[in-house]
């Protein structure tokens, strides 16, 4: 197939797939006109960079995976090196977390300081001003 049916059909565009291609990440076989030539294999290996991708994976991180692929694993990530990038996104992930956690405990005890102060307010006091902007 031909780099337009091959974005069509991975939900991208030929842009995307000239970089992919410049970037070492899609192979660049070209017909006797010159036109590039693609196959099944290759709408594969865009399936697995965009699913990774939509992981949060960065396009670098995708290459150990579209080499398990182009070596004949059916999934992509049964190599080494595709274990080792999950294993390291599942740290950064894991950080990550425990930082929203962190945050989110934060904002928790503010809340609670927030409402108990307001609950504390005498009434028909005057309103405070709580005015954003100018």
């Amino acid at each position: 197939m031909r780099i337009g049916e091959l974005a069509e059909r991975a939900g991208t565009t030929t842009r995307t797939l000239r970089y992919y291609e410049s970037r070492g990440l899609l192979p660049a076989r070209r017909a006797v006109n010159g036109y590039r030539e693609y196959d099944e294999d290759d709408l594969r290996l865009l399936q697995q960079i965009r699913t990774l991708q939509d992981f949060g994976f960065d396009l670098e991180e995708t290459r150990p995976f579209v080499e398990c692929l182009r070596a004949g694993h059916p999934a992509g990530d049964a190599c080494p090196a595709s274990l080792a990038v999950y294993r390291r996104k599942l740290g950064e992930l894991d950080s990550l977390i425990e930082q929203l956690r962190s945050v989110r405990a934060q904002v928790g005890a503010e809340l609670a300081r927030a409402e108990l102060e307001a609950a504390a307010e005498l009434p028909g006091g005057p309103e405070p001003r709580c005015e954003l902007g100018g």
